[in-house]
């Protein structure tokens, strides 16, 4: 059930941190100064001429944390996409399947790299659901905005289909029709897991966290998605900012 994915945990390195933390709060010389808002500093817009895709792989909790990390992401937003349900809720979202939406700037990143990353990060022969994640809403799904993208995720799932004649990839292509963003609480949900992260980027007004770039990369960090070279250097500067006192993270 869905509630079973509400069960909180934190890296080796994280509960590492925490203990820092409890150790400094005990400490007044040597406390952490935390601020109540440090907004993040808008990139140019004109310089990233960006591009969209959707993709349906199970939760789109863990989905979202998924595309954090990789390079030339810039943003990722939770929704619902595949259905007929006028503007559908978690609690009631018809024949949609479970989203995330993955903003790129495609100078960095194409879309046959997001479709590797598609498809690394899921089980595509699994039917009905993900994991322990069972129902429709889990499905498999590749959404595409024309044909060449068409053609592309044809091309892929053809490829991944060869890796095995055992099983059926049952990953569906589907021309996108709508994408409607989930309710705040599912935005970024495994970054909310760990409140010392929202503290060290300056607590952002929820509008602004799930806007962010660097939110969406520590969403990827905080369920240890990211690659090992990209977890150790977050891992680097997050350690640099306890030594100094001074937790404003605004890139990594």
């Amino acid at each position: 059930m869905k509630v079973a994915k509400i069960t909180y945990f934190f890296s080796p390195f994280l509960f590492d941190f925490l203990c820092t933390i409890i150790l400094l709060s005990s400490n007044p010389v040597l406390s952490i100064r935390f601020p109540d808002r440090i907004p993040e500093v808008p990139k140019d817009a004109s310089n990233q001429p960006l591009q969209t895709a959707v993709f349906a792989l199970g939760s789109f909790w863990r989905s979202e944390a998924s595309f954090g990390c990789l390079n030339g992401i810039v943003r990722t937003t939770v929704g619902y996409a595949g259905g007929s349900k006028a503007n559908p809720e978690y609690r009631n979202l018809g024949d949609h399947a479970e989203c995330v939406q993955v903003e790129y700037d495609p100078r960095v990143i194409g879309f046959r790299q997001l479709l590797e990353a598609f498809w690394a990060s899921h089980d595509s022969r699994q039917v009905f659901g993900q994991g322990p994640d069972v129902g429709n809403q889990y499905r498999s799904i590749i959404f595409t905005n024309g044909t060449k993208d068409s053609r592309l995720a044809a091309v892929s799932k053809e490829r991944e289909q060869s890796k095995s004649k055992s099983s059926i990839v049952t990953t569906q292509i589907q021309q996108l029709e709508a994408f409607y963003p989930a309710e705040p609480e599912h935005q970024k949900f495994e970054l909310k897991r760990n409140p010392f992260l929202l503290q060290l980027m300056g607590n952002l007004p929820e509008e602004e966290l799930e806007r962010s770039t660097l939110a969406t990369k520590l969403n990827g960090y905080a369920a240890e998605l990211c690659p090992s070279r990209t977890q150790r250097r977050i891992d680097a500067k997050i350690n640099d900012i306890i030594k100094k006192g001074w937790p404003i993270l605004r890139d990594v």
